[in-house]
């Protein structure tokens, strides 16, 4: 178990490093900081003494390095835009983004699962031809027509819940939340539900899809013909299987959803990672767009580090396979 983990971290670790490097080639190419800095009449030597004094005239590989080199000091650099460090603007955005992303997930899966569960078991129910039918809207619409058509029924026709920001919030140490407020809960359902949307209707039919699968197999059968109870069937054997493949899935939409958070974010206005990349990426801030990219990339591969292990602890096959490599056998 513990040769297993130490092979995926250095996995993981060469992933970020690919990652880091490939994104700090191509923001090169994103546009030039300094054009957005300097007013007509700065002159060329002004110009020359900015880049100098940014780094900005080094070659990539050395401000790559440098790059590096402060991330394993635990520093950033410095944001060209607002003249901060990008580690605090960072940290001013990543509990809205995760506090979102966490919302929308447990939307996704609360509601996924059982309805997944439940096509499944009663794929002819009437119940369950309309939950298919429903979900093709999830699937189907892009992220940003759902965040619009939510906005216009629930925030301007009905005027039930606020349409962009995140409500009042509360610091609890370095951290703020708005779900400890009755304008932050409704600030952030709107959101919550388009970001979450189109995980709940994958991950719902790909359970319905391995619960139809694993009912037609073998030991199923034999688990009817001694007489076991249809819930000890459908919840004990069948849905235990069901959700191996699932948790890898899952666990990749899981990234997927801070990933692609950006877009719900730009349309709700929610004050984010991906609403403060969106303006780096206006200005050509190259540190806040590195950091953004290498903090993306090492959540995914965190989670993908513990979907790894989870099916590792859930499927024994696995455990038997690495003890017979390891043996020579």
């Amino acid at each position: 178990m513990i040769a297993y983990i130490v092979e995926r971290l250095f996995q993981s670790l060469l992933v970020l490093v690919a990652v880091a490097l490939i994104a700090f080639a191509v923001f090169q190419y994103v546009g030039d900081p300094i054009a957005s800095m300097v007013g007509p009449d700065t002159t060329a030597a002004d110009i020359a003494r900015m880049r100098e004094n940014l780094g900005l005239d080094k070659p990539v590989v050395v401000q790559f390095a440098r790059f590096i080199g402060n991330v394993l000091s635990g520093k950033f650099g410095v944001s060209l835009r607002t003249v901060k460090p990008v580690e605090e603007l960072i940290a001013e955005r990543l509990p809205a983004t995760l506090e979102l992303s966490g919302m929308a997930a447990l939307f996704a899966l609360a509601f996924a699962i059982p309805l997944g569960v439940l096509t499944g078991l009663k794929p002819n129910h009437w119940a369950s031809r309309v939950f298919m039918a429903v979900s093709l809207v999830g699937i189907s619409l892009p992220t940003f027509l759902i965040g619009i058509l939510l906005i216009l029924l629930f925030g301007v026709v009905l005027g039930w819940l606020p349409t962009f920001g995140r409500g009042d919030v509360v610091k609890i140490g370095f951290w703020t939340t708005g779900l400890l407020t009755v304008s932050g809960w409704q600030s952030i359902i709107l959101p919550a539900i388009t970001l979450g949307l189109f995980q709940l209707t994958l991950i719902m039919r790909l359970v319905r899809s391995e619960m139809l699968e694993v009912l037609r197999t073998d030991y199923i059968k034999f688990a009817r013909a001694r007489g076991l109870t249809n819930r000890a069937i459908n919840f004990g054997h069948a849905l235990k299987n069901t959700l191996i493949p699932v948790i890898t899935i899952t666990g990749l939409q899981l990234g997927s959803i801070i990933a692609f958070a950006i877009i719900t974010e730009t349309v709700f206005q929610w004050p984010g990672m991906g609403l403060l990349f969106l303006q780096a990426v206006q200005f050509a801030d190259i540190p806040v767009m590195s950091t953004y990219l290498l903090l993306i990339a090492l959540l995914f591969v965190g989670i993908n580090l513990v979907v790894d292990l989870l099916y590792y602890l859930v499927d024994p096959r696995l455990r038997a396979d690495r003890g017979a490599m390891e043996r020579g056998v």
